[in-house]
């Protein structure tokens, strides 16, 4: 693969995939039959991603940093046209007739409209700043673009304007729409959600939580579930499109950014930017972990299923609850290590793919253990077992987004309390949820009054703090100097001033996890001769 690797996309057939390597100015042709790179092509600087035809036959490859969309021949591998679009090309969708491409500008505010019969640029649709990505729905009619400044615009493609804004959630990028068209779905890098839309009403109707840095996601080909890259945790989430709910967090490699689902539904191919790899990741059983106790919804995807009299998880059989010819939708039974799933049709019995019974989480400790009401940047370590493929960290009521996940320790950040005090930590995995460590969110402190307020140069002055929110101070000081402290109270702290080497008057400033209020003392020197 080349250097920096962004997006995927994948033939019409399914045959090849089309990776835009941003660092290397070059697209990767793979032949996904024998999952190796058949062909590299040069392009202009920053190629970010390739839109190809509903034929097949043309590649679209947004060159961002050339200000260009070049044409690509799929059958020679060759660019035959560059057609200048303005600053920063971001995304590409092809209308599915293919007599256009809209192409998103992130550097830009405006989406170019390309006619693919003589290869210019026919229009230009204001869509405001930091357009991103673009899909187009079935029927041809409209277009969504995400953009930064925190909203989904629709385009009529009849007229070429923008008919509605929806509001998403905090820095809006990329989009998926589901195979009839019935929803969008909106990752949001600010707020790591990922925002359902619906596309009759143009609202939005629900809106999921997943990890930190959520970039390409895609649907699968039954609409059962949606696949988000987490680019921080190097995670797939696996979300159920029934509940709206991420079921499944699955690991891949450094980084990853671009996702394509195969045309049927058995594996999908995940893009690690930091790594320069492809990962090929299973989905012929999705989720593919659950509890030992059994219970989750699973759905088993592949070729001639319909009338199967049987699905089992190792040696037993789960119960089947829908049936076509290409899934089924089951009922985990209890067990426990990794099983085969088997389908048994009138035509005999298959392998599908593995299921991994997960044990139950467990949660030793947490460090630190407060920060404040309105959330934090800083990371928070939590520490256990069996906490691989955590799916939800929640902070009371307080969803935190997840950075790193091991077998051992989860980091995250806090997100924003109703209040403070202290709420329980709960940690979800496949395997179930568990309790038992305490976050305690802190308000704001104060310093209002230090008794007595002034003491020898020498130090040793045993001074009262008083305040507000005291009860988390972690340090205090007198003009930068630590000084030895005893929390009495939430409003009072006892210090012992340390020497100076002056006379004059000094911040005493009070440190806890939200804030550093001040006040101050004055060492007063000694006599002299």
């Amino acid at each position: 693969m080349g250097v920096l690797p962004q997006g995927i996309t994948l033939s019409p057939d399914g045959a090849r995939a089309y990776v835009a390597n941003r660092g290397s100015d070059t697209v990767s042709v793979i032949d996904t039959v024998t999952d190796t790179v058949t062909a590299t092509i040069p392009t202009g600087a920053g190629p970010d991603f390739v839109a190809l035809s509903p034929d097949g036959t043309r590649g679209y490859v947004t060159v961002a940093d050339a200000g260009l969309v070049s044409v690509l021949d799929t059958a020679t591998n060759a660019l035959v046209a560059d057609i200048p679009v303005g600053a920063g090309p971001t995304m590409a969708a092809v209308t599915p007739d293919g007599t256009r491409v809209y192409v998103t500008q992130q550097a830009g505010t405006t989406v170019s409209v390309i006619d693919t019969a003589t290869n210019t640029v026919t229009d230009t649709v204001p869509v405001g700043a930091g357009g991103t990505g673009v899909v187009i729905t079935p029927d041809g009619t409209r277009a969504y673009v995400a953009c930064f400044s925190g909203s989904v615009r629709v385009i009529d493609t009849a007229t070429n304007t923008v008919t509605t804004t929806i509001t998403a959630g905090d820095v809006p990028i990329l989009l998926a729409l589901t195979p009839d068209g019935a929803r969008v779905y909106v990752t949001n890098a600010g707020s790591s959600t990922v925002s359902v839309v619906d596309t009759a009403t143009n609202t939005v109707i629900d809106t999921i939580g997943v990890s930190a840095q959520p970039r390409f996601l895609a649907v699968t080909p039954d609409n059962a579930h949606v696949l988000v890259a987490n680019s921080l945790p190097d995670t797939v989430s696996v979300i159920d499109t029934a509940t709206h709910t991420a079921v499944e967090n699955v690991g891949v490699g450094a980084g990853p950014s671009g996702l394509v689902i195969h045309p049927d539904g058995t594996h999908a191919y995940v893009v690690n930017s930091e790594a320069g790899t492809v990962s090929v990741l299973a989905t012929t059983v999705l989720p593919d972990q659950g509890s030992t106790a059994g219970g989750a919804t699973v759905t088993v995807t592949g070729h001639h299923l319909a009338n199967a009299t049987a699905v089992r998880f190792g040696t037993v059989q789960a119960g089947i609850t829908a049936n076509t010819d290409t899934s089924l939708t089951v009922t985990e039974p209890a067990g426990s290590g990794a099983v085969p799933v088997t389908v048994t049709t009138a035509g005999g019995t298959g392998t599908l793919g593995t299921f991994y019974y997960t044990p139950l989480p467990a949660l030793t400790g947490i460090s630190p253990d407060s920060g404040p009401v309105a959330g934090s940047d800083d990371e928070i370590t939590l520490t256990g077992r069996n906490l691989a493929g955590a799916i939800d960290v929640y902070f009371g009521t307080s969803r935190a987004v997840i950075q790193s996940v091991s077998d051992t320790e989860i980091t995250v950040r806090a997100s924003t309390a109703p209040g403070p005090g202290g709420v329980p930590v709960t940690v979800r995995t496949a395997g179930g949820s568990v309790q038992g460590l305490t976050y305690t969110y802190v308000g704001s402190s104060t310093v209002t009054d230090i008794s007595p307020n002034s003491g020898p140069t020498s130090g040793g002055t045993v001074v009262t703090i008083t305040g507000t929110g005291l009860s988390y101070t972690e340090q205090v000081t007198f003009n930068g100097i630590p000084a030895p402290f005893e929390i009495v109270s939430d409003t009072t702290v006892s210090a012992t001033s340390p020497p100076s080497g002056a006379a004059g008057t000094v911040p005493v400033t009070v440190t806890g996890p939200v804030d550093s209020p001040t006040g101050s003392f004055t060492y007063i020197g000694g006599p002299g001769i």
